[in-house]
């Protein structure tokens, strides 16, 4: 292999699934030309989050499995050096592929009792075995960052919660879970984007704290992770000025982040990969082409995810890189190719037969549910709503889904019950709501949150709130949340609700667990992974 061919094995450009043909074949020569090391999918370009703000239209395609193996088969018969594929599969391929298993986000996972440790290993293990049944051998996943910051706009519902032991242990039991079926793991963002409040994909995050601070909280589970020889750790986009010497610059760009506290003081010998280099937090930071890209070598990384110029990077590399660098990196990234099984392997040109296992993914959600539910307020609820029932007094509001979901459905075996529903962008059903509700003193209100992430309050209207801040003054409610726990700070007049269950996941499974918990007036065995107060 020459030089150049060496230093292309450190370039993961972004792939697209529903891509055009074009950019495919612009790929395709990529990976002839320059032996690029690996790829990083992602399931449009419209999907990318830097392109949030222009508020693309995002294209479903039902075909979207089909189609990511079909092209992994195709990447990988362009390449002389095997691919490395790599894809963010944090809850699962459905993170990235429609009409794939979806698990629990890791906020819910993080409400599991730890003596429930082995369910997290569990989901590891299956998306593992998920990853492999499409060709792909690396997950950038799962997050090491500790959610400390309840404004975060983008870590939140992605972290296993505010407790650096439970965030490590649950960390490495994802690890442990992919590792045991053969894929390869990556604990991020390096050294800790839990508190910051700024979304890097689109602005440079500040943590403020000095080294002591970072050692004694957010660098705990990646210091567990070097201790476990994790696979990976990727760097985030967010500044560090206590390690920087005062600078304001990412993570990303500075060896005194990498090569002096990850490297020397932590002792890290594996694989460090830069976060996505599109991202804009970085990706506006030099107007010469391959510039990023060798600023983010010279840092520390040995592998450029997302990277956007790869020939200009390369030559950059090339032209400033000492050549025992170069050959640490690239025996870096072959270490972890030769762990994940691809060297000399005929099978990558072929499209694996394997597929995702349906029922076993159903069963583990199920378990999980029924272990992380979480119970916040507890007046009596349950002899009240079947007293309730009893005098025909009982109602149910379900907001921002129909009536028919399952939740309902499981709840109406026993207790019948007049139903209403809000939907989204509809005053007049909040106004029909209010006159309905005259002969009802006692409702169970299913919240089905809209969105996962904070911005815009989940994306829950102003009408929505008012009527609950009435309903939990003049009724007695009891409210059932399926949706990131965050939300509940958002909920005025919360202290009024006689209950309070926190469900997570709007999941089948965890709505028909929480209609079981509330019938059988059932332990709730989860606890808050974070503080809400």
């Amino acid at each position: 292999m020459t030089l150049e061919h060496k230093i292309g094995q450190f370039f993961f450009p972004a792939v697209f699934i529903n891509d055009t043909e074009e950019n495919i074949q612009e790929t395709e020569r990529l990976i002839k030309e320059y032996n690029i090391g690996g790829l990083t999918f992602f399931h449009s370009r419209a999907s990318a989050a830097t392109n949030y703000e222009t508020k693309q239209k995002i294209i479903l395609n039902d075909n979207s499995y089909q189609r990511l193996k079909e092209l992994i088969v195709r990447y990988q018969k362009s390449a002389k050096t095997p691919l490395l594929m790599s894809i963010d599969a944090e809850w699962g391929l459905a993170m990235r592929v429609e009409k794939t298993p979806q698990y629990p986000y890791a906020i819910t996972l993080g409400a599991l009792p730890e003596d429930e440790k082995q369910l997290v290993y569990q989901v590891g293990k299956q998306i593992g075995l998920d990853l492999k049944s499409v060709g792909i051998h690396y997950n950038l996943a799962p997050l090491a960052d500790i959610n400390n910051n309840p404004n975060n706009p983008v870590i939140g519902y992605r972290s296993f919660g505010q407790n650096k032991e439970k965030v490590a242990l649950f960390a490495l039991e994802y690890l442990r879970g992919m590792s045991d079926v053969g894929i390869l793991g990556c604990l991020k963002h390096f050294p800790g984007h839990g508190n910051t409040n700024v979304d890097s994909h689109l602005g440079l995050p500040i943590l403020e704290e000095n080294l002591d601070q970072l050692l004694a909280n957010e660098l705990y589970p990646f210091i567990k992770g070097i201790e476990n020889q994790v696979d990976s750790i990727m760097i985030g986009h967010l500044a560090v000025p206590a390690l920087n010497n005062a600078q304001n610059t990412s993570a990303t760009l500075s060896k005194a982040i990498i090569e002096t506290l990850l490297r020397k003081q932590l002792g890290y010998e594996g694989l460090v990969i830069s976060d996505a280099l599109n991202m804009h937090s970085v990706s506006k930071l030099y107007p010469i082409k391959g510039q990023l890209e060798w600023e983010a070598f010279h840092a520390g990384n040995d592998i450029l995810c997302f990277a956007e110029n790869v020939v200009e990077g390369i030559q950059e590399i090339m032209k400033n890189a000492s050549l025992e660098r170069i050959e640490a990196s690239f025996n870096r990234i072959w270490k972890c190719k030769q762990k994940a099984g691809i060297i000399d392997n005929n099978s990558l040109l072929s499209i694996p037969n394997s597929t995702f296992d349906i029922e076993t993914t159903k069963n583990l959600n199920l378990k999980i549910a029924q272990n992380c539910i979480t119970k916040i307020k507890d007046s009596n609820t349950t002899k009240t709503i079947f007293e309730a029932q009893k005098k025909s007094s009982l109602a149910k509001i379900s907001i921002y889904k129909k009536t028919n979901n399952l939740f309902f459905k499981t709840l109406s075996t026993e207790l019948p019950s007049a139903e209403f529903e809000i939907e989204m962008e509809n005053p007049e059903s909040i106004a029909t709501l209010k006159n309905n509700l005259i002969f009802f003193d006692t409702l169970i209100i299913a919240f089905f949150v809209p969105k996962a992430k904070p911005l815009n309050k989940f994306d829950i209207e102003e009408s929505v709130l008012e009527v609950l801040s009435q309903l939990f003054t003049s009724k007695k409610c009891v409210l059932y949340v399926f949706g990131n726990p965050y939300a509940l700070k958002v909920i005025p007049n919360l202290e009024s609700a006689l209950g309070i269950i926190q469900v997570y996941q709007d999941f089948p499974e965890f709505q028909e667990s929480a209609a079981n918990q509330l019938l059988d007036d059932k332990e709730c065995k989860g606890t808050l992974p974070v503080i809400i107060g």
